[in-house]
């Protein structure tokens, strides 16, 4: 296909705002997919993605669209979460323009206008859609249109009207496509080798790492011999062609194009996302630009429940790094956990998306550690400073500590500011400033600790904005912080996946809190458990779960009752002789006692 009929690009928008639904209607008006096996979320993958109503994984397409002539459209469907940013950047590397898509009933959102900041850094043609026109008022959409067209410095009659769920304004989006975003052009390197750029990949059992590109340069074969940049690893293509939604076979892509590589290789460590896949080995210049490693921002200990599943759960997480370029982990232990990872994250749900899905696609249960974020400690008589990520490795005795800083937006309605601001009160919000944006909205733009806002904050803020209020955040650094070590012992044994860094001045009231629902959760024994909270060798908060009350006289009847305190003593001291053994370090913390925690 020659490269002037050639057009990529991607959706962009605020999560909910209907991209998976818009790119249903594209594939249907293309026949990409038949109308007999069209369903909701075609391009939604994985269970968890359909059960949630998100999009978490980027999913790439070929569609062939008639507009004069016969054009190649590649769409690459992004998610909209904060936490999937990454994502969305890897996919804006691959492609030339962007829809940016706002949901009329909500209007433009904060993510929204994080995704066009990037894009327009990106330099991406992009196309102002205004989706579910079909069930918003008119004034609602005229709104949306106004602010839209606004934010893109274009006239409201470039703005286009369309439905998802109806498919109204389909054809007219991808008549635009194809009029002004730019098609591919043949850049002039320093090598004429072969070059495409990896923006995702997965895992198959027969065609080992499947890696997802974008050409720039020259062409793949099958059964080609290409190499990767930057781990040297060499293969010969197993297989090759488009997503079409499925693998497509097709014995060659080109510059512009974007397909797969199916390289056989079964060691996932061989592949990295960003990578660039060349039919050279040497040669400088080889490497395509736009990419850089991903940093993990919250730090959440794994360890599988049953420890028999420990080289399962090896293979699980190399298999799922494939997928999900943006996890992080190496190995950790714990006495009373046992063998486990430490596994960085982009946020929260991304956290609780990993854990998911380590359970549905691999069937391991795991036991986690409340999330994290990464600290600099400067321990006394020292200029040096050092990275804290654990909370265990936290010190008691330091002269400084600088916590992660989020620099924060919320975009809400006028009438919920008042409860917004009010958010102050419960987490350590700061530098906070408004300004309007567009005819109804106002952007809160402040500082926000990474700990905090990893915490529940999402949550709280759609709670005091009756869900109105929409947040997107990026790193800004490190701040001072007054911040403390909380440990929780059971039966005098510490148990490391409780262990948290918290600002001193909740480290009490949380410690009370923790100790008190473990006495509701933990089950009982043969021995009484002291539950307590300790920070800086002081306990500071303490319950006491009574032993497990068994009936050792229930099957005596009458006689006298020296008969029966013999019994209690003895029962007595076999207990303490428990305590003596040392069955209190034996102590094991179920996995749903883990999990309860984790919920506020």
């Amino acid at each position: 296909m020659a490269l002037n009929n050639i057009r990529n690009f991607s959706i962009l928008a605020h999560i909910d705002h209907g991209k998976s639904t818009l790119a249903d209607r594209m594939l249907e008006v293309t026949k990409t997919v038949e109308a007999r096996k069209m369903k909701e979320q075609i391009l939604d993958s994985m269970d968890l993605e359909r059960e949630r109503g998100i999009t978490i994984k980027m999913a790439p397409v070929r569609m062939e669209y008639n507009y004069q002539r016969e054009y190649i459209l590649n769409l690459i469907d992004t998610p909209g979460h904060s936490d999937f940013s990454y994502e969305v950047s890897r996919a804006m590397q691959a492609v030339e323009g962007a829809i940016l898509l706002v949901d009329a009933t909500q209007g433009i959102q904060a993510q929204t206008l994080a995704n066009f900041e990037n894009a327009k850094k990106v330099g991406l043609k992009m196309i102002g859609v205004v989706n579910k026109v079909d069930v918003a008022a008119e004034a609602q959409v005229d709104s949306a249109i106004l602010d839209l067209a606004e934010l893109l410095g274009v006239d409201t009659d470039e703005i286009i009207k369309a439905s998802g769920k109806t498919g109204e304004g389909v054809n007219e989006i991808l008549n635009r496509i194809v009029e002004v975003v730019p098609a591919p052009t043949e850049k002039e390197y320093k090598t004429k080798a072969a070059r495409a750029l990896i923006f995702d990949s997965e895992y198959d059992e027969h065609r080992g790492v499947i890696a997802f590109v974008r050409v720039f340069s020259g062409r793949f074969d099958i059964n080609g011999n290409y190499s990767f940049v930057a781990t040297g690893a060499k293969f010969k293509a197993k297989d090759i062609g488009y997503l079409k939604p499925k693998f497509t076979t097709n014995d060659v892509i080109e510059n512009g194009e974007i397909g797969y590589i199916a390289t056989g290789i079964k060691d996932p460590d061989a592949l990295k996302i960003g990578d660039t896949v060349s039919n050279s080995s040497s040669g400088e210049g080889l490497a395509l630009p736009g990419y850089q490693d991903v940093m993990p921002v919250v730090f959440v200990s794994f360890y599988p429940e049953d420890a028999s599943d420990y080289n399962d759960f090896v293979k699980a997480l190399s298999k799922l790094r494939l997928s999900d370029s943006a996890l992080v982990f190496e190995p950790d232990k714990s006495e009373v956990l046992g063998r486990g990872f430490k596994g960085g994250f982009l946020g929260r749900l991304h956290f609780e998306i990993v854990s998911e899905r380590i359970e549905r696609e691999f069937d391991i249960e795991t036991i986690s550690s409340f999330p994290s974020v990464a600290y600099r400690v400067k321990l006394r008589n020292t200029d040096d400073w050092m990275i804290v990520n654990n909370p265990k490795d936290f010190p008691d005795d330091y002269s400084e500590v600088e916590e992660p800083m989020a620099q924060i937006e919320i975009l809400t309605k006028s009438e919920y500011l008042g409860a917004i601001m009010g958010l102050s009160d419960l987490y350590r919000i700061s530098a906070m400033h408004t300004e309007n944006v567009g005819s109804e909205r106002i952007r809160v733009s402040a500082k926000l600790p990474l700990a905090d806002l990893i915490s529940d904050f999402d949550d709280r803020l759609k709670s005091v904005s009756a869900g109105f209020a929409s947040l997107s955040y990026e790193l800004s650094g490190y701040s001072p912080g007054e911040l403390g070590k909380m440990e929780i012992l059971v039966a005098e044994a510490v148990v490391p996946g409780l262990t948290r860094i918290l600002p001193k001045e909740d480290i009490e009231r949380e410690g009370r809190r923790t100790v008190e629902k473990l006495k509701d959760l933990l089950p009982k024994l043969q021995f009484k458990q002291a539950i307590q909270a300790r920070c800086k060798g002081r306990i500071i908060a303490r319950e006491t779960l009574p032993a497990l009350k068994k009936d050792v006289t229930g099957y005596l009847y009458g006689g006298d009752i020296t008969r029966k305190q013999k019994l209690w003593k003895k029962q007595a001291k076999g207990k303490k002789k428990l305590l003596e053994r040392g069955a209190g370090s034996q102590v094991h913390v179920p996995a749903n006692v883990f999990k309860e925690l984790l919920k506020k």
